[in-house]
């Protein structure tokens, strides 16, 4: 049964990676998504320190203002400071995750966090955090949290979905018929950060960052439509945590790992089998 429980577990994460990957693929800002999965440490630490609770509220949303904050630096690094964007992802996710290791390493005695557990995470042990109603077990929490936030996720995604298909693809138009272009951009964001920080305990941030770009692009290299690549993506996914998970089990390995690896190897596929047919319609067309 725990196997169940572990599979949901990244089926749900990569759920919502995949949808919002897609557009961060399509606006050429996957690392910007790597950016708030590291820079949303010291948010995790200051909440955790105001509400004494590793499991509450404080913890997503002390995370999510920190990843709102950094990704309104990046953009005003960019924009008005003039400096490169690539520079200015650096900059700023280097600058508060650096922040957010000192402040664990400074009240190390009274937090309970752990940077490793952070990036890594550990999905094996979220059968250990059981749902209690009374002396009932409804699942683990993490199903319960990242099931809310995959739901989040579509309330916006769908009824949005026009507006942010045309900030993505031609946000100059988007302005002119009256689309905020400024306002869907921190949708998307925030998003972003809500799903990285509701995911972190269970999967890590590695998991994530590879989550929210691996089935995107992996997608993109079969279709030019957005809904095809979107429920290609999420059918990726779910393949990698399927299949990742039983890698682990086989290697005795990391099972956060090797759903990344398994992400990985799944693009590694798709990109092979398309140079090979593209050469095959070369030598048929000659």
């Amino acid at each position: 049964m725990s196997s169940f429980w572990i599979i949901l577990t990244g089926i749900l994460v990569v759920a919502s990676c995949s949808i919002l990957g897609c557009f961060l693929v399509l606006r050429k800002m996957t690392m910007v998504g790597d950016a708030i999965s590291h820079a949303v440490l010291p948010g995790i630490v200051l909440a955790y320190l105001v509400s004494g609770e590793r499991n509450s509220i404080f913890l997503i949303t002390g995370a999510a203002l920190i990843g709102l904050l950094t990704t309104f630096l990046i953009e005003f690094l960019h924009k008005k400071a003039k400096v490169q964007e690539d520079a200015s992802i650096g900059i700023t996710f280097t600058s508060f995750f650096a922040l957010g290791v000192i402040l664990i390493s400074y009240f190390a005695e009274n937090v309970d966090l752990d940077q490793d557990c952070v990036l890594y995470g550990e999905i094996a042990y979220v059968t250990l955090d059981p749902m209690l109603i009374g002396n009932i077990e409804y699942g683990p929490k993490a199903v319960w949290l990242l099931a809310f936030v995959f739901l989040v996720v579509l309330a916006v995604i769908i009824p949005g979905y026009r507006s942010l298909s045309l900030t993505t693809f031609d946000p100059n138009y988007a302005q002119a018929i009256g689309i905020s272009v400024t306002l869907w951009h921190y949708v998307l964001m925030s998003l972003v950060s809500l799903t990285t920080v509701a995911s972190f305990e269970s999967v890590g941030a590695i998991l994530v960052v590879a989550f929210l770009t691996v089935p995107a692009a992996t997608a993109y290299l079969l279709t030019e439509k957005l809904k095809n690549m979107i429920l290609l993506s999420i059918l990726f996914g779910v393949l990698a945590s399927i299949s990742g998970y039983y890698l682990a089990d086989w290697s005795n390995g990391s099972i956060a790992g090797a759903m990344a690896t398994a992400a990985g190897m799944i693009f590694g596929i798709v990109f092979i089998g398309k140079r090979i047919q593209r050469k095959w319609i070369i030598a048929a067309k000659n």
